[in-house]
């Protein structure tokens, strides 16, 4: 009996990190749409902070407000008339999670203190590893990454190849032409969940 207990609660745990580790969002821009897997196994504060945004409609009409070839592409705290917007309280900084600054990845941008992120996130656009993580002090604290595009990083590329320039009190690195995130919202996960296969499977039978 002990060992039938034991075994079913694996199985839960397996089947429950499989379902949160294929978390997607879509974020649709008016220069194209990404899907980006989010690892809420890895950075789990950070995940829950996102998606309070993601829920409450944070994001929409916000913009990539800081763009830079090869580097990255920054957004999700500014008006089109790059005024910030209100935020949630900052998060711990869980950079120390194992997950590399690589092309195509999701991060958290943040102040100089490491603990100061809120809404603001990067996309990678490069293997950028002086953003990782390398011991606790401000300097090298790093940047948490908590997903990674895996649909639409050719949007990513040609927001990046747009022309910026100085706007507002930015004195560079703005498009010259307002790229928009007009919404971020959750997809289907990439994994159903057990007892949905289940009626699937049984469906299929009763058709077939």
């Amino acid at each position: 009996m002990k060992l039938r207990v034991v075994l079913s609660i694996a199985v839960m745990l397996v089947s429950l990190n499989t379902w949160a580790a294929n978390l997607q969002v879509e974020m649709k821009t008016n220069a194209g749409n990404v899907i980006i897997e989010l690892y809420p196994d890895k950075a789990p504060k950070t995940v829950h902070n996102f998606l309070e945004y993601v829920k409450s409609g944070f994001y929409k009409g916000t913009v990539f407000h800081r763009v830079i070839h090869n580097f990255v592409v920054q957004g999700g705290g500014l008006t089109p008339e790059l005024q910030p917007k209100p935020t949630l309280d900052p998060i711990p900084n869980e950079a120390t999670n194992g997950l590399k600054n690589e092309r195509g990845t999701l991060a958290m941008a943040r102040a100089y203190d490491p603990n100061s992120a809120t809404a603001q996130f990067f996309i990678n656009l490069d293997s950028n590893k002086f953003l990782n993580h390398y011991k606790p002090e401000p300097d090298y604290y790093g940047y948490c990454v908590f997903g990674k595009v895996v649909k639409g990083m050719e949007v990513m590329d040609k927001i990046a190849s747009r022309p910026t320039g100085a706007v507002g009190p930015f004195t560079s690195d703005v498009p010259l032409e307002p790229i928009i995130i007009e919404d971020v919202s959750l997809v289907k996960q990439v994994a159903e969940a057990p007892s949905s296969s289940k009626k699937s499977r049984k469906q299929r039978k009763a058709h077939g």
